[in-house]
């Protein structure tokens, strides 16, 4: 089913609907990837019973992100005399655009999104791994040893996590019987996935820190060891351009999540009243606090246990379980 968004009814015009739904989504993830970057560092302070920022903007530091957007504006832009100029000053936006092109296709309401693919998981699934070459571009492109095995990391842990993350987002797929996301979220509306494929979504979640090189997965950028991986070279606004796209890759992967496991738009009983992206919103925060949770909780892995606790873990129990919705699907 590929349904009509609110913007196409209202407006007849569709270059002028392309430009007003761009406009959303960039301001989309020029927003709330803030909002939680400020939820990580009050959150991690008070797990650590401190008070973290307090100064900015007055009301409990919550410009910080912000003055420090400014602060990195204000930063010189330095690139190593060795360093292969061009890809170096492309990598931060090949790391960031695959984020911002994810929302386009994410639902915020039955009629609230910008487009609806009938290959929707396939899209999303796609862009979640063209963000490692972004990083692999930067450490290649810095002329730095300790920047390149970062980049190196960032892609053995790719390789590793994307098949559970594929896997488990298939079980959802054969569950509703579309890859559209509209499809999957209305398909929800008895029961969400995250009730009968409760294993396919702490798996998805993992895949997704993984993915997104957090703590405790957090390898490629392990700071007592290779500096700061990939991005030790970077300052300024490319550095910026990094940490945003964790934060917006932060929102998207809990979206998405959301959307496959959690009912999207849909309410959770009893809550009928509150409006379909005000569900999306609670359930991204959510899901971004369990994922500032994990950093807060547990050690980084080794090399080796992370990659053992994708092949000899994650995957086996995803096929078993893929195998496992396949019968039911068939028989029930």
């Amino acid at each position: 089913m590929i349904a009509e968004s609110i913007v196409d009814q209202v407006l007849s015009n569709y270059w002028l609907a392309l430009v007003l739904k761009a406009t959303v989504v960039l301001v989309f993830f020029l927003t709330v990837p803030l909002v939680v970057g400020y939820m990580e560092h009050k959150v991690l302070a008070h797990m650590q019973a401190r008070l973290g920022p307090m100064e900015a903007g007055m009301f409990h530091g919550w410009a910080q992100l912000v003055a420090d957007g400014v602060k990195f504006i204000q930063k010189e832009d330095v690139v190593p005399e060795a360093a292969d100029r061009s890809v170096f000053s492309l990598a931060p936006a090949v790391a960031l655009i695959p984020y911002i092109v994810t929302l386009v296709v994410l639902p915020l309401g039955a009629e609230a999104y910008a487009i609806d693919l009938d290959v929707g998981i396939f899209f999303v699934m796609a862009m979640s791994s063209i963000g490692v070459i972004g990083v692999l571009m930067a450490g290649w492109s810095s002329a730095n040893k300790f920047s390149l095995i970062g980049a190196l990391r960032a892609a053995a842990q790719l390789i590793a996590y994307e098949l559970p993350l594929v896997l488990a987002a298939a079980a959802v797929v054969m569950l509703a019987g579309s890859m559209s996301l509209i499809d999957i979220v209305e398909a929800q509306r008895d029961l969400w996935y995250v009730v009968p494929l409760f294993p396919m979504f702490v798996v998805f979640m993992i895949a997704s820190v993984a993915e997104l090189t957090r703590p405790p997965f957090d390898m490629p950028v392990a700071d007592s060891e290779i500096i700061f991986g990939a991005y030790t070279e970077y300052t300024g606004l490319k550095f910026a351009f990094f940490l945003l796209s964790e934060y917006g890759g932060i929102v998207v992967m809990s979206g998405i999540a959301a959307t496959l496991f959690l009912g999207g738009y849909l309410p959770p009983f009893g809550l009928a009243l509150i409006p379909g992206p005000m569900q999306v919103f609670g359930k991204i925060f959510a899901l971004s606090f369990v994922i500032i949770w994990l950093r807060a909780t547990f050690p980084r892995l080794r090399e080796d246990q992370l990659q053992r606790f994708a092949w000899i873990g994650l995957v086996p129990f995803t096929l078993v379980w893929i195998l496992g919705v396949s019968v039911a699907k068939v028989a029930f």
